[in-house]
């Protein structure tokens, strides 16, 4: 690993992140601190908001977790703070501007003033200071599509429900989801990030829609098979409503090792108010064993500043559960003697529906 004249806290060279929107957010806000160089990778499957409205009306790669991902590695100064701003600012009023993002112009525009989509990424992340790219996983926009038990009136019949925001949205149970087209081709920045990467992040994120199309990319896959990398999951901290709030932790792991039985992860991250005790976690870490993966148990989320659980993690935690990785996850302890008592404290989250935030 190197050293890095910009950061002292460095532990990494390069990091490979791969999800999209708020969840891909905090672990690209918690690697800027830990890395000289960060590859976002992200979905391309939206269809919702002002990013569908431009994907519909341009047929172009919807920019909303691509312009999330730039606001996110933007450099902390007050340049790089500005042009956040000014990327996630959305256009107020009553005619056709109404809720859509300057970021998301400015990434489609430039894509058509240069005529490549990653081109135009890497023209706005030297604007914004970045050390690092943003990238997406295909260089082709995709479709989500589930199959959904619960909707018909058969409550055994499986519905297909396709588009983003009608599988995130859906009152029925998720059982499987799929791209259109099937097997898309890798964005070739993306496989190379994660093949030269010192460390490989997945999620948190929906898990049907940001976390889970990474590993229906087989070039995606192949690459995380390949990567010497070790590769580290971040598990959310609240069950989505509709998408996943009938999975439990342990059932979210069983769900991406169903979508891609072959992938394998080095660790797997969980914020201790989300585990109620031993029982619990040992369901999990049996279904973490599926995928190879060490649980690590730590506290990473953010509070409120009165005491109270948000359902966001907290980047400074999370880089320095990520820190703790470089010397090898065999190095790392599940849980730190300082939080075992915290841990089997009766009254947490109980890992099904899954977590209470109060």
């Amino acid at each position: 690993m190197s050293t890095s004249e910009h950061n002292e806290n460095v532990a990494y060279e390069k990091i490979a992140s791969l999800g999209g929107g708020h969840g891909l957010f905090a672990t690209l806000r918690a690697c800027r601190t830990i890395a000289d160089h960060v590859t976002a990778i992200v979905t391309v499957a939206d269809d919702g908001g002002s990013s569908g409205r431009l994907r519909r009306e341009l047929g172009t790669l919807p920019p909303g977790d691509l312009r999330m991902a730039l606001a996110a590695l933007a450099r902390d100064t007050e340049r790089g703070r500005l042009w956040e701003t000014a990327l996630q600012h959305r256009f107020g009023g009553n005619g056709a501007l109404n809720g859509h993002a300057v970021g998301n112009f400015l990434i489609t525009g430039l894509a058509q003033v240069m005529g490549d989509d990653i081109a135009a990424l890497d023209e706005i992340s030297r604007l914004l200071g970045i050390r690092g790219r943003v990238v997406p996983m295909s260089t082709e926009p995709l479709d989500l599509e589930a199959e959904v038990l619960g909707l018909a009136e058969d409550p055994r019949e499986v519905v297909a429900v396709r588009g983003q925001v009608a599988v995130a949205s859906t009152l029925g149970e998720v059982r499987r989801v799929r791209l259109i087209p099937a097997d898309p081709p890798a964005a070739a920045p993306a496989v190379e990030a994660i093949l030269n990467a010192d460390l490989v992040t997945l999620g948190p994120g929906s898990w049907f829609s940001s976390v889970t199309p990474h590993v229906l990319v087989p070039g995606i896959v192949q690459a995380l098979a390949q990567t010497s990398a070790p590769k580290v999951m971040i598990m959310n901290l609240v069950s989505e409503p509709g998408e996943t709030s009938h999975l439990s932790m342990e059932h979210h792991i069983h769900m991406l090792y169903q979508h891609c039985p072959s992938l394998r992860v080095d660790a797997i991250v969980i914020d201790l108010s989300t585990m109620p005790g031993a029982p619990v976690r040992r369901h999990v870490e049996r279904a973490a064993s599926l995928l190879g993966a060490k649980v690590i148990y730590r506290d990473v989320r953010e509070d409120d500043n009165r005491g109270r659980w948000t359902d966001r993690h907290k980047p400074r935690k999370l880089a320095n559960v990520l820190a703790e990785v470089r010397n090898g996850v065999d190095k790392v302890p599940a849980i730190l003697e300082k939080d075992r008592a915290a841990a089997d404290r009766p009254g947490r989250g109980d890992g099904t529906g899954f977590y209470s935030t109060t």
